[in-house]
């Protein structure tokens, strides 16, 4: 091995060592080397001053001096600047150090002035800061170049190597990163860009031609093109699936990069691409945040999340954890989900800075205990609730009617009576699009719950004190684990067929992640009483669903026209109680709230005398398993209600088109 191999060697083994140190580790290292270069700027520049080798010459003397670097170290850390990746600081980061620089070095010019200064000139402070901040700035760039370099100064591939060629969509910043480490340590071959941007079309990214979309099909036939990187950022969701039309018809297969937060965090480098992934085209570009109402019924409280093991219950103590919660409660019936989210959230927990994390405390049981559900409340001082816990198939909970309207129902009903009588601030129902003029059990469910809910509120309008108790419905969420999604990718890893009811079904979908972040927000809002919906978008058909996971995976459909396909489609029939199309309001009364996403809807509900009874009834009929009675409660009740009967086949199908007209007007009226 020659000394060039050697060093490499050693600077490969070097890099992955500063990279697999606790953070906390890489923070002291950073923290030591501030100190001393701060130190030694300092000492320079009072070299330079007085143009001798300088020495403090009394006690206060050196404590001006020391208290330099000190109070710059401790500015940085004060402003999380020892909290930013030093491979990717960025612009952002060094606005940072040179903003924290310049605040320290007033602090440390006031101190020395009301102290009298003792040999420390004013030219000495001033200088301190702008070398100061040039020096640091250097230290963590050529860190980052170091660390960088090291990692792509690994042997090449063999010459001799056979290489597939690959086109890269996207000539940006992330397209030129991917290009330069693909030459380094993979085996394809780049040929070309592709970039909708008409300025970059005919000008060369690193000695590659930068191509227009519709010459895709000419490179990919001349250069033999088999796979595609796709080199555009997670964010812009429209852009990648206008992309995926694009290539449609083309014999090849696409590749994500990682997300910048993964390749920040040292988990993978640029190369590691993926499969393109369903999840990765639907959705919608993110809209930020109101950071206000995130924290308003947050931060510094004890939260509880009932469900707290589910899919959208655990993405919600995650959210929640982020705003800084005094305490955090999860609640949930099952032992295996309480555990992976109490070990997820407490190893989120030991990475924050020590003391600032909240108390995390897992209860399992059901929100049917209303002694288990009151000394919870009492116990950790609840003072926000949000209700994820229920039953949400809708084919098992129509088979087990009377379990799923006693967990959904009478559990929501047991934990906010809890939540009113125990004086909680605030109690947020996670819905559902399924509670509006419902076609199964599940679904009326629901909509009792929020008619408990409503009821309560309106009970409550005389105690501005009171708990404020509020709804929030949406549709369905990708990758929750009764998600079509796992369905469609499962029966395509076995070989299908892809089971499709009906060809004509649409839903709504949003990411688990938007879903939290827009029932914490709207959960914020809430004044009592009202129903927030969530914007969920543009329809999707879950047969052009299932076309598109055929074609992601890489396959053809099998039709009469391509026998020779892979993967069919199966067309099942609706299921008991499933609709073509789902709707979201029950009524006109619908405002915008200060969130582009977030609808607020005032809705009809019964008087509470009048629903207690029917919940009475309701109760009975359960205990003795009565499923007439328990039809003929939810008929009189629940708006809509039609329990899914023969003679309600045709309103479902959406052959007259009713459904249609209920579910688009009234969203359009809305977001219009």
């Amino acid at each position: 091995m020659s000394s060039a191999d050697e060093e490499q060697g050693l600077s490969a083994i070097v890099r992955k060592w500063l990279l697999e140190l606790p953070r906390y580790h890489k923070r002291a290292v950073l923290v030591l080397t501030d100190l001393a270069l701060l130190t030694f700027v300092v000492w320079s520049v009072m070299a330079l001053r007085y143009q001798a080798v300088y020495w403090p010459q009394s006690s206060p003397e050196l404590l001006l001096f020391a208290a330099a670097p000190v109070i710059t170290v401790g500015t940085f850390a004060w402003f999380g600047l020892y909290r930013l990746v030093t491979r990717f600081i960025g612009f952002r980061g060094t606005v940072r150090i040179f903003a924290c620089v310049g605040l320290s070095v007033l602090i440390w010019a006031l101190i020395v002035f009301m102290s009298g200064q003792h040999g420390i000139p004013r030219t000495v402070i001033l200088a301190y800061g702008v070398i100061g901040a040039v020096f640091v700035t250097a230290s963590r760039q050529l860190a980052g170049l170091v660390l960088k370099s090291v990692g792509i100064r690994i042997p090449r591939l063999p010459l001799d190597i056979e290489r597939k060629p690959v086109l890269i969509y996207g000539a940006g910043q992330l397209g030129s990163e991917l290009l330069e480490s693909l030459r380094r340590v993979s085996d394809c071959e780049p040929v070309g860009f592709i970039d909708s941007a008409p300025s970059m079309w005919g000008q060369y990214v690193g000695g590659i031609k930068v191509y227009r979309p519709e010459k895709i099909g000419h490179v990919i036939e001349r250069s033999d093109v088999r796979e595609i990187l796709l080199a555009v950022p997670e964010s812009q969701r429209r852009e990648r699936r206008q992309i995926m039309s694009e290539l449609e018809n083309y014999p090849v297969q696409v590749k994500v990069m990682p997300s910048m937060e993964e390749i920040a965090s040292g988990k993978v480098s640029i190369t590691d691409v993926r499969p393109l992934e369903v999840e990765d085209l639907l959705g919608r570009d993110p809209v930020p945040p109101n950071l206000e109402l995130l924290t308003r019924s947050i931060r510094g409280k004890s939260i509880l999340v009932s469900g707290g093991g589910g899919s959208v219950g655990s993405e919600l103590v995650r959210q929640i954890l982020k705003q800084m919660p005094n305490r955090l409660v999860l609640l949930d019936i099952s032992e295996s989900s309480l555990y992976e989210i109490e070990m997820e959230i407490s190893e989120s927990i030991a990475e924050l800075p020590p003391g600032t994390g909240p108390e995390l405390i897992g209860v399992l049981g059901s929100v049917l205990d209303d002694g288990l559900v009151r000394d919870t409340i009492k116990r950790y001082s609840v003072e926000t609730i949000y209700h994820a816990a229920a039953y949400k198939h809708v084919p098992i909970v129509e088979q087990n009617a009377g379990v799923g309207l006693l967990n959904n129902t009478f559990g929501c009903a047991v934990i906010a009576q809890a939540a009113r009588d125990l004086g909680v601030e605030r109690f947020v129902l996670i819905s559902t699009d399924k509670a509006v003029r419902p076609t199964n059990v599940m679904g009326a469910s629901k909509r009792l719950a929020e008619l408990v809910l409503q009821a309560y509120a309106a009970e409550g309008d005389s105690d501005p004190g009171g708990t404020v108790f509020t709804m929030v419905r949406f549709g369905n969420v990708l990758d929750s684990s009764g998600s079509v999604v796992r369905r469609f990718r499962n029966q395509i890893k076995n070989g299908g067929p892809v089971t499709v009811t009906h060809p004509e079904i649409i839903r709504y979908f949003m990411s688990i992640p938007e879903a939290a972040e827009l029932v914490i927000q709207a959960g914020a809002m809430a004044t009592g009483g009202e129903v927030f919906v969530l914007d969920m978008g543009d329809p999707i058909k879950i047969d052009d669903l299932a076309r598109l996971m055929i074609r992601l995976a890489g396959l053809e459909l099998r039709t009469e026209d391509t026998p020779h396909g892979e993967i069919e489609i199966a067309y099942t029939g609706l299921r008991p109680g499933e609709k073509l199309y789902e709707e979201l309001l029950l009524g006109v009364n619908t405002t915008g709230t200060e969130h582009l996403r977030i609808m607020r809807s005032h809705e009809p509900f019964l008087p509470s005398e009048e629903l207690w009874q029917k919940l009475e009834v309701l109760g009975e009929a359960i205990k003795r398993r009565d499923l007439e009675a328990m039809q003929n409660v939810l008929l009189t009740t629940v708006e809509g209600y039609s329990c899914g009967r023969k003679d309600d086949d045709d309103k479902r199908s959406g052959e007259d088109g009713s459904a249609e007209k209920t579910v688009f007007p009234a969203i359009s009226r809305t977001l219009h």
